[in-house]
Order: C-alpha cells, then structure tokens, then sequence
C-alpha cells in the first residue's frame, strides 16, 4: 500500500502543469487516504459474516466479560483482496507512463543530498504523519481514556475528515500558495492537540469526550489540508532550486524542468514513505507516555513541540521575506 501510493504521487506530477500540480495531487491522495477510514468502518462489519463460504474458512470463538459469539476475524484482509485484483488488472491495461518519467536509481538518489528533501519530510511527518497515526491511535486513545463512551463506532469519521479535506483543499494551495497554507496548517495543529491536552486534563467534567472529539475532528482537518499543501510546495521547491543552480551553469529550460519533475517525484515518493513512520511513532507515543506517567499528556506536549518546529521551518525557508524559496 505504502509502495503504491508512493509510485502514484510520483507519477502524477509529470501529467499535471504547474498550475493544475496541487489539486491533482491532493485529489489522488485524498481519495486514497478515504481508505483509512473504510478500514475503520467496514472491518468490524464484515468480521461478523461469512461472506466467502468454505472459501473464507470457519469462524472463531469469542468470549468477552460473559458474553460469546462467533466471528470471521479472516474476513479483514479477504475482504480487500477483490478490490486489490480489480485496481491491479486497471492500472496493468488501462495506467499508462510518461517515458521521459523513467529515470535510474542513480539519479533519483540525488535527492539525498537536496537540503529540501529532508526540510519536507519533517514537515510531511507532520501533516500525513499525524493523519495516519492519529487514525491509528485515536480508538485506543478514546476508548483507554473515555471506558464508558462507545467512541469505537465514531473512529472512522475523523479519517473520513481528514481525506475528504485532503482531496478537497488542493485547489487552496494552488491559488494562496502551498507554503502559506502549510504555515496556518501548523498553528491549526498546535491548537488542536493543545485542546486535545486540555480535555484529557478535564476528562471527568460531562463535556470532555465531546471536546475531546471536536479537538481530534479539527486536527483532522488540518492534516488533510496540509497533506495536499505540503506535496504542493515540493515540485514549485524543486523547480526554484534547479532554476538557481542549473541556469548558472547554461543548462536549457527543458533540462531544467526535466530535472526538477525528476526530483519533486523522487522526494514525493520518498518523504511519503518517512511520512507514513507517524502511524508507528503516535500511537508509541501514548504508549510510552501512559507507561512512564500515567496519562497521555506528554505526548500531546511532545506533538505541540512537533508542530511548533515545523512552523519556524516553514516560516524561516519558505514564506518570510527573502525566504530562501518563496512558495
């Protein structure tokens, strides 16, 4: 999944003009992220069905606090296993490359030494990195903290939250530009998990679920919008740079911009796949926290921090006045 997604993004950039680049990124990636939360709302569903007969295998015992049943715990991954043929005989018959796309590993690893890369991989562990673990660890969270709430059957909603506005705030950063968005993404973030902290601080007054899950609802939203904003900044990052150097040597605009598509694919697959770490690191981190304090507190303060850093790196490289690359 983390391969595929990857190898799309990179592929789009070379079918969209710079104008058209943010929205079709956001589009692809945003209607793919939906695949998160119909995860969370499909598989409890289709567990309790024998869907594939004797195909499917038998169902399993369950025994919880008195009570039993069956279910077909298999029916998680079989379920998806239609779709994954469909989507693959599609994209063999009917996806089509760019030949001027191809290019060696040789080449693609130039990226390592792009100061850009590894300044948009932070910043996308902060935007797709706290999407995909906030997706992960928000029902554990919820259920750990609020036991008499039965906020399982509400997971989906923010994942849900966070691609439709991923898929639906491309057209934003095209137009104001991708690092401004990214910028206010950051300080929406830091509210968010600061209102997540505060409600976890008062989680026994009525209210505080409810808080607490209009707070994890907005930092959805703010993930998504600046998912698309951040892949938005890389190719308009790329080519500024390239411009910079390969000009100054007398290369031709076309070898610039071939250069520069090359590039912004390489790292939008690249910090894709640092990004996708989050789904490890958010839920480890309220693991580690409850563990050493209690509570989940100071991962939230850990994340604040997070965010924070990202917005100084955003404002000080890309959106001050004489910014290295204004974008």
């Amino acid at each position: 999944g983390g391969g595929n997604f990857a190898s799309s993004m990179a592929n789009i950039t070379y079918f969209y003009p710079k104008k058209e680049k943010g929205n079709a990124l956001a589009l692809n990636a945003g209607l793919g992220n939906l695949g998160v939360s119909a995860v969370q709302f499909l598989v409890p569903i289709v567990i309790t069905m024998g869907l594939f007969g004797a195909i499917g295998g038998e169902a399993r015992n369950w025994t919880v606090d008195g009570k039993s049943g069956i279910m077909w715990l298999q029916n998680a991954g079989y379920f998806w296993v239609p779709f994954i043929i469909l989507s693959s005989l599609s994209a063999w018959f009917w996806m089509n490359d760019i030949a001027e796309a191809k290019a060696s590993l040789a080449s693609q690893m130039t990226i390592f030494k792009r100061k850009h890369n590894w300044i948009m991989c932070i910043l996308y562990v902060g935007t797709f990195g706290s999407f995909i673990g906030f997706s992960a660890g928000f029902p554990l969270l919820a259920k750990t903290v609020f036991p008499d709430v039965n906020s399982l059957s509400l997971a989906f909603i923010g994942p849900l939250v966070g691609a439709l506005s991923r898929a639906g705030s491309g057209w934003i950063s095209d137009k104001w530009g991708g690092a401004r968005v990214t910028l206010w993404v950051f300080v929406v973030l830091m509210l968010g998990a600061l209102g997540v902290l505060y409600f976890l601080v008062n989680k026994d007054q009525p209210y505080a679920f409810w808080g607490f899950f209009a707070m994890f609802i907005l930092l959805f939203a703010g993930t998504g919008v600046g998912n698309a904003s951040t892949f938005q900044m890389i190719p308009a990052i790329c080519r500024t740079e390239r411009q910079k150097v390969m000009k100054a040597q007398g290369a031709s605009d076309d070898d610039i911009r071939k250069t520069a598509e090359r590039e912004s694919a390489a790292i939008i697959g690249f910090s894709s796949a640092i990004g996708a770490f989050g789904a490890f690191f958010i839920p480890k981190s309220y693991g580690t926290a409850i563990a050493m304090t209690g509570t989940p507190n100071a991962a939230l303060m850990v994340f604040t921090a997070y965010y924070l850093i990202c917005f100084v790196l955003t404002w000080w490289y890309y959106t001050r006045r004489n910014a290295e690359i204004p974008c």
